[in-house]
């Protein structure tokens, strides 16, 4: 079987029956898309590091593998590059790290590669994953397929280049602000962020409040429940855990939603203007869901709190510390002025803002009891142009810029609630807009199933980017 466009946009669940049947080899695949990564990837920069020694062997073994198989036996799939990877080069992005090699894979990698997948790289994302766009000064800025011009989003923002381009059936993303929700919306993908304590974060600590974890990128609902399977699972010293799922998330794509109450909020938490074409997309999302049967309610959410952001970012900002070679003179400016104002932060105030922010996901979980999900807008912008959070130098702009892109995101991380980004809508000019849907705690299932059903009736899986590769752009370069 040739490795084609159809094959390369495949979904990870057909490459994996193709697989099975014979089809198509692991090592046709790999070697498809190692191919379609050195022609293509000169102009988006979605991989920081490309293991191709490592997975042909690993593909030559798949292929010589007997008896029972694992569910995505032979299927390539990248990871995020701040998650830590055994013998692969695991940069953060960053210069405090840009040899680091890890002696063990983070559970989530063993998992994936338990469940056959082969990783065959590593991809792209901003200093520490700090930022909701992927324009690291060390690898690099990461473009998105559908506009050389525009962001991926962030920070999973290489891995939904890779598979927006056809460079991946899937990726491996993590979420701790929006950072698998954003770069879904900006790239024409599904991405979900699990519940709080779905996925371990081991052997790392989860921190005072857990805001993120890891996902998947995809085009299908379908892949994405069955990855979150694979993913999904208490590790030993867990400090949070989900409640048991009463079944495979893989079953529940099939399955159809009982009509449900929708709540649409369309007010984010912070004061700051919507798009109109994120605004529409969200009404939009709301007649369709009205006309799937469910009931759709606009509503005024209790999310809307003055002082959001600033306890979200006094928490977010100490995320560089958990990384001990991270030092003043080897981070870019807004790690930097992150790092400052958290040494400048007393333990009493850090400890004050976790409890409020407690108190705030309770009343935003309780203020939503009478609905079973949540619909607003991913974003508030389109995607935006490369460069533009970061214009000028004051680091206190580029944080009000990227607060005024991603407002709808972070308020999920606070609450723990999983959330999905659904590819429904587009600009006037094509660029992707996602809906996000938020799901009671600890109910993926509700939103796996609706999403499904959404899908069906407005299919996305087989939208593919019409951006001329090769042809407007030089490769992207790292900033000097």
């Amino acid at each position: 079987m040739s490795f084609d466009d159809d094959l390369a946009f495949a979904s990870a669940l057909e490459q994996a029956e193709l697989v099975r049947a014979r089809k198509v080899s692991p090592v046709e695949l790999v070697t498809g898309y190692l191919e379609r990564i050195e022609q293509v990837d000169p102009d988006l920069n979605a991989f920081v590091t490309v293991c191709e020694e490592e997975a042909l062997q690993e593909a030559r073994r798949a292929e010589e593998a007997t008896g029972e198989l694992p569910p995505f036996h032979g299927v390539p799939l990248p990871i995020k590059d701040l998650t830590e990877t055994a013998g692969v080069r695991t940069t953060f992005s960053s210069r405090a790290y840009a040899d680091y090699v890890p002696e063990r894979d983070m559970a989530v990698v063993r998992r994936l590669r338990e469940a056959g997948f082969i990783v065959f790289g590593k991809t792209n994302t901003p200093e520490f994953g700090l930022a909701p766009v992927t324009e690291p000064e060390l690898n690099g800025p990461c473009r998105n397929p559908w506009d050389l011009d525009r962001t991926p989003g962030g920070s999973s923002g290489g891995g939904a280049a890779a598979v927006a381009a056809g460079l991946a059936p899937a990726a491996h993303g993590s979420d701790g602000g929006g950072s698998i929700r954003i770069p879904a919306s900006c790239c024409g993908l599904f991405g979900i962020k699990p519940a709080r304590g779905r996925i371990s974060n081991a052997p790392n600590a989860d921190g005072s409040m857990a805001l993120g974890t890891s996902g998947p990128l995809t085009r299908p609902v379908s892949d994405a429940a069955a990855i979150l399977d694979v993913l999904a699972g208490y590790e030993p010293g867990d400090a949070q855990w989900a409640p048991p799922r009463a079944g495979p998330f893989a079953a529940e794509v099939a399955e159809e939603p009982a009509p449900l109450r929708i709540a649409l909020a369309i007010a984010p938490p912070a004061d700051v203007p919507v798009d109109d074409a994120c605004l529409r997309a969200a009404y939009d999302a709301g007649r369709l869901l009205e006309e799937l049967g469910h009931t759709v309610e606009e509503i005024a959410p209790a999310w809307q709190v003055d002082e959001f952001n600033p306890m979200f970012m006094l928490v977010w900002q100490v995320s560089p510390a958990l990384y001990p070679q991270a030092t003043p003179e080897l981070v870019e400016p807004l790690t930097r002025a992150f790092m400052a104002h958290a040494q400048e932060t007393s333990s009493v105030e850090y400890a004050r803002t976790v409890a409020r922010l407690q108190m705030l996901a309770r009343r935003v979980v309780s203020s939503c009891l009478d609905y079973d999900v949540v619909l607003t807008p991913t974003l508030a912008l389109p995607p935006v142009p490369i460069g533009w959070i970061y214009e000028g130098e004051d680091p206190s702009r580029h944080l009000d810029r990227m607060l005024q892109f991603t407002p709808f995101t972070p308020i999920v991380n606070v609450t723990g609630q999983p959330a999905v980004s659904l590819p429904l809508s587009q600009t006037e000019d094509g660029l992707p807009v996602g809906v996000q849907l938020i799901g009671r705690p600890a109910d993926e299932a509700t939103l796996l199933r609706v999403s499904a059903q959404v899908e069906r009736a407005r299919p996305w899986a087989q939208r593919r980017p019409s951006a001329p590769f090769g042809a407007t752009l030089s490769p992207a370069q790292p900033t000097p």
